[in-house]
């Protein structure tokens, strides 16, 4: 009940995280859209401006600026094939296990840990409220000892769309960690903290929640029998999908708070997660928060079932032993 839920979750974690590094890979990249169009646009909105219709209205003339297009996570996926190569995909890898390692390995075994004590202080049952107070709470631990990882990798994912003037070339999550330390302070390493606590909460108590639930339901439903793959790939599913939807604002303002350079004496592009919000839906629109939405959903789905998955065997493994 004490480490073995930590080690269960972590290896399942990182299993499931490497797996699907290229979807989260791509995610951040449309995220990251649009964001430097915002910011000349605010500096100098008459020369943003790209007229695509001009008519006469009196003595005036009016243009209506062109919408720029966006592309999706194929054509992402393809640019970033074509710049960097098959290796570009897995940018930030190392980033990526050190995460897993740090922040979902502490809120799995944490969530665990939460979920069996009060279960047995509750007569062998767990309501709804009570598994979402877990994962609220293991997420949040989870994602404040795990953010200097987040952030590496945030960093090391998104360098790939910089020119290659600005790009910080970090050769490991190591390096980049060190890096941030050096340059701009060890406080730097917790930019955007309080983003990540809020997702990892969001993401963990709907995740996690809804797994449960929703394989509790199917085996009242179908009996103790149906436990097994297609029971765990049908409640991870549903999870993936929920924690998805519930995360992608906040993921979306904490990818580019944690990616904003901050030159040494001029004021931050953002200054704070309010700010990153406001000036996200005001520049780019309300939708503009659920970019990347949809290779969210296709790496949140996959990254889900194999977590689960993964997780159902191990604990098969280790059903036996007691450490």
């Amino acid at each position: 009940m004490g480490a073995k839920g930590f080690v269960e979750g972590g290896i399942a974690s990182i299993v499931a995280g490497c797996s699907t590094h290229p979807l989260d890979l791509i995610k951040v990249r449309m995220q990251l859209q649009g964001e430097a169009s915002a910011a000349a646009t605010a500096a100098a909105p008459q020369a943003a401006l790209r007229p695509a219709l001009a008519f006469q209205s009196g003595t005036h003339t009016v243009s209506l600026p062109a919408p720029t297009p966006k592309p999706g996570p194929i054509s992402v996926g393809a640019q970033i094939l074509r710049a960097e190569g098959a290796a570009g995909l897995f940018s930030g890898i190392s980033a990526t296990v050190l995460r897993q390692t740090l922040y979902s390995t502490t809120r799995m075994g944490l969530y665990d840990i939460l979920k069996k004590r009060w279960t047995q202080e509750n007569a062998g049952v767990l309501p709804l409220h009570r598994k979402i107070a877990a994962g609220l709470i293991a997420g949040g631990v989870g994602a404040a000892v795990g953010n200097p990882a987040d952030l590496a990798m945030v960093r090391m994912q998104a360098d790939g769309r910089l020119p290659l003037a600005d790009r910080r070339n970090y050769r490991s999550v190591g390096d980049a960690i060190a890096r941030m330390t050096r340059d701009e302070g060890v406080r730097s390493l917790w930019r955007g903290s309080s983003l990540t606590v809020n997702r990892a909460m969001i993401v963990t108590a709907s995740q996690l929640a809804t797994y449960d639930q929703a394989k509790e339901a199917i085996l009242a439903r179908r009996g103790p029998g149906a436990d097994g793959l297609g029971t765990h790939v049908a409640a991870s599913f549903a999870a993936g999908i929920v924690a998805a939807a519930a995360s992608n604002p906040v993921d979306v303002v904490k990818t580019r708070v944690m990616n904003m350079k901050v030159a040494p004496g001029a004021p931050p592009p953002y200054a704070g997660a309010v700010d990153c919000a406001l000036k996200t839906v005001r520049s780019e629109g309300v939708m503009a928060l659920y970019k990347g939405f949809i290779p969210t959903v296709s790496r949140q789905g996959p990254f889900t079932v194999v977590l689960f998955v993964t997780l159902e065997q191990v604990r098969k493994v280790f059903k036996d032993v007691d450490f």
